[in-house]
């Protein structure tokens, strides 16, 4: 089997593959890699999972860098892979740039969601490589910000993708303003849907490598279909599945209904982090953390999901993937079902069904050409207990309690605060502030106060807190002079309890 050098990689990066483990080229990486070297337009498919991003990575900083490496222009760079979401361009962007870091070269990633401010001043610095979502490019690119003329090497990834989800008007608009001749490669798991008019109009002289059948292989990953009577027994068999020692994630069809299951399983004793659109991306990036982090250095086990994590979230050993909710179409199946199973590894892929979607879901495998018996199995069967093997221990929501302080508004009768954000254990509570000196007077009063504070961590799960106070207050004086409370109220103690959901860490 030829080695990473025997295809033409400069020593440099080979060595930054092996330090990361990586030894043997993978099938698309071996087909894809001389011709892309050589600068040619490389048409690749490949199932999720394959090493696409390797196979565009290294002809992208190779190319660039060394002899070919140019002076650095701010607001213009050579490089740009183009990705339909965050996630992805995030994890894109974290492959490159060993690379690029052992070629002297600079990433930097550009989509929505964010301030635009530091992408601004990154590009205005001056970078090599731009990893982007199409539509925040496109607002950069009309700004002046950003220009693409001086492009070299342009990839598309997940080209399909970014088809279904209405991009290629703006993904056309993107390639027609970079320099014709340069080099432009396009990988994806299918090439459908619009993509083949990009190839058209883009593409020169390309040459097409295609690995792996069209659909997801069966040869390391297995499939089931667990189909049970009742919502109420569905509930009781997705939480059984969600409670192994493995990694798994749990898809389901709606943003709402990822958000209310991962609060469940972790009120239940399961801790679980949510990842879908509602999401910003602070919070979307602490909870892939604590997916990918393991349990015991503070991470999470379980993580459910929309599709937008279907595609472009690379986790190692995510050993199960369920379809809480049935898919709509094919496709969305078997990229969700790529997330377990990768490099080689194995892993099972269970769909849970209900009586009623039999012929919907049997429907939906046949055209993923996915051959499995449906399974009317009960939540704690023999069959889901063999598969789910060992439970990892519960971590149960605990109980704080401890003075709090918020805000208050005095006077006599009742107050009310709000608490800031924090992890559930603070809240607004009927503290006013203490008498300052140097104002006219001070206000008497007396008061009692609540509030409420949401709870952050990695659950994203609200937390909620409650604490009341008395104070009272009057005039103060300091060196004769006449004092005045910071807020209505004098100064009084609160006390209060609060009630947190873990925050899974």
């Amino acid at each position: 089997m030829p080695s990473f050098l025997d295809l033409g990689v400069p020593a440099r990066l080979a060595s930054v593959l092996t330090a990361s483990g990586k030894t043997e080229p993978f099938p698309i990486q071996r087909d894809t890699l001389p011709d892309a070297l050589a600068g040619r337009d490389v048409l690749g498919r490949g199932r999720t999972g394959s090493g696409k991003t390797i196979a565009f990575a290294l002809p992208l900083v190779a190319r660039l860098s060394g002899a070919g490496a140019a002076a650095r222009t701010s607001g213009r760079p050579r490089g740009l892979v183009l990705a339909p979401t965050r996630e992805l361009a995030t994890q894109i962007a974290a492959t490159i740039k060993p690379l690029a870091d052992a070629s002297g070269l600079t990433v930097t990633t550009v989509f929505g969601g964010v301030s635009q401010k530091p992408q601004e001043q990154a590009l205005r610095a001056g970078v090599d490589i731009v990893v982007a979502c199409p539509g925040r490019l496109e607002d950069l690119m009309k700004q002046g910000v950003v220009r693409l003329d001086r492009i070299e090497i342009t990839v598309l990834d997940e080209a399909d993708h970014m088809a279904d989800l209405g991009f290629l008007p703006g993904v056309t608009r993107i390639l027609a303003a970079t320099p014709q001749g340069g080099q432009r490669m396009l990988f994806s798991a299918t090439l459908d849907r619009g993509v083949d008019t990009l190839v058209r109009r883009f593409l020169q002289d390309e040459v097409l490598h295609e690995v792996d059948e069209a659909s997801v292989p069966q040869g390391v990953m297995t499939h089931r279909v667990f189909v049970v009577p009742s919502a109420e027994e569905k509930t009781e068999l997705v939480r059984h599945l969600a409670g192994g020692r493995g990694r798994r994630i749990l898809f389901t069809r709606t943003k709402h209904q990822a958000k209310k299951l991962a609060k469940q399983l972790t009120a239940s004793g399961i801790p679980a982090v949510d990842l879908h659109g509602n999401l910003g991306q602070n919070a979307r990036e602490r909870n892939l953390a604590a997916f990918s982090a393991a349990p015991d250095a503070g991470g999470v086990r379980v993580l459910v999901a929309t599709d937008v994590a279907a595609r472009g979230v690379h986790v190692d050993d995510v050993e199960l993937v369920v379809h809480v909710d049935p898919p709509m179409e094919h496709k969305a199946y078997l990229h969700r079902s790529g997330r377990t199973a990768r490099a080689g590894a194995e892993g099972t892929v269970v769909t849970v069904a209900l009586d009623a979607q039999r012929r919907d879901v049997s429907d939906l495998l046949k055209k993923a050409q996915i051959s499995v018996p449906l399974e009317a199995v009960t939540p704690g069967a023999p069959a889901v207990s063999a598969l789910v093997g060992d439970l990892a221990p519960t971590v149960k929501p605990t109980i704080v309690a401890q003075p709090v302080q918020g805000g208050s508004r005095g006077g006599s009768g009742n107050g009310s605060g709000r608490g800031g954000s924090g992890n559930g254990s603070r809240a607004g509570g009927a503290q006013g502030a203490p008498a300052r000196a140097g104002a006219p007077r001070s206000r008497a009063g007396s008061g009692a106060g609540y509030g409420a504070a949401k709870g952050s961590g990695y659950s994203s799960v609200y937390s909620t807190a409650s604490g009341s106070g008395n104070g009272s207050g009057g005039r103060a004086t300091d060196g004769g002079a006449p004092a005045r409370g910071r807020r209505r109220g004098g100064r009084g103690n609160g006390g209060g309890a609060s009630t947190a959901r873990p925050a899974a860490r």
